[in-house]
């Protein structure tokens, strides 16, 4: 266990600033995750991917988010948890669980991450939050580390504020005719989609809404996107490079690529691929997810278009017996 919890402390630094290599890290955590997640050992076994084969962190077999639904991905007794996050939306028939062993890799990713892309401005404001408090949310859950208040009326706001909510959240509150304009300064957070909650709208309608509703002009909203089965967010750049952007970085301990799903490799620039996530603040359950989310590379970041329903990387199929066998 000592090597272990050094390996954590060595990833919270890395997080924390301290440097570090990307690729030993994720080779070391690729090692642990083998020997100690027995479902997840399996199926790299099935891909002849063992740590003595793996030679980069490219090559890390990735576990399809639909996984985290068929048993729980843990590098520990699943008794032991401390936390279990699980999956929303109306859209999908059942949910995933993400068991956490400890919160403090999943605390130390939230805050650094969360202030260079809301307040790369460096300013200081109130936090306030449109999400319903939800022990098994852990969008909730960042909204409370992050020490962000409910938000019961904003016609009594008078300094600038950041407000955080879900996309379905916001355009319920548009619909609902609220109109007002709040301190220059202000800015806002939205994530999540619709999720089958409400009317779908563009993201560029959406984002004029903030400015028509709220005085939040499109040049201070940023989307983040976030998983159940991740640690770590992502945000766009707008504010941070100082307009409008869909375009989201990786912070230093992840990695993210867009994946062809009919050859299981990396797509070529500018074409649309599957997102595949590499989190090393994923220590205790499996760091490399394969996701069901469009996206195409931008530079060195990429840009988010939304889930593609059914798309599955031929070389990423993972089924209930393969776990279940080990």
């Amino acid at each position: 266990m000592k090597t272990a919890l050094q390996l954590q402390q060595r990833i919270v630094a890395f997080i924390g600033g301290a440097r570090d290599d990307f690729d030993a890290l994720a080779l070391e955590v690729f090692a642990f995750q083998f020997e100690r997640n027995a479902a997840y050992r399996a199926f790299c076994e099935r891909k002849d991917r063992t740590p003595d084969r793996v030679a980069h962190w490219t090559e890390i077999p990735a576990v399809p988010a639909s996984a985290f639904k068929q048993l729980p991905l843990t590098c520990f007794p699943p008794d032991d948890a401390v936390t279990e996050f699980r999956t929303s939306g109306t859209t999908q028939p059942c949910s995933g669980r993400h068991l956490f062993k400890t919160l403090d890799l999943y605390d130390a990713a939230i805050t650094p991450n969360f202030n260079a892309h809301l307040f790369p401005d460096g300013a200081k404001m109130p936090l306030l939050s449109l999400v319903p408090d939800d022990p098994h949310s852990s969008l909730a859950y960042m909204i409370r580390k992050l020490g962000a208040r409910c938000v019961e009326r904003l016609e009594t706001v008078e300094q600038p504020v950041c407000l955080l909510g879900t996309a379905f959240g916001f355009l319920k509150l548009f619909d609902d005719g609220i109109s007002l304009r709040l301190p220059p300064g202000s800015r806002a957070m939205e994530t999540g989609g619709f999720k089958g909650r409400t009317r779908e709208i563009a993201k560029t309608e959406l984002y004029e809404m903030f400015e028509k509703h709220l005085g939040i002009p499109p040049t201070h909203v940023v989307n983040e996107y976030g998983m159940t089965e991740l640690s770590t967010q992502f945000y766009d750049e707008t504010l941070y490079v100082g307009h409008q952007s869909d375009v989201k970085h990786s912070p230093a301990w992840a990695r993210v690529r867009v994946i062809d799903p009919q050859t299981d490799e990396e797509a070529a620039p500018g074409v649309h691929g599957l997102l595949r996530i590499y989190d090393l603040a994923n220590l205790w359950s499996v760091m490399c997810l394969q996701t069901e989310d469009l996206g195409v590379r931008e530079d060195d970041g990429f840009v988010l278009f939304g889930r593609a329903p059914g798309a599955m990387p031929r070389g990423c199929s993972l089924n209930a017996e393969a776990l279940l066998s080990a």
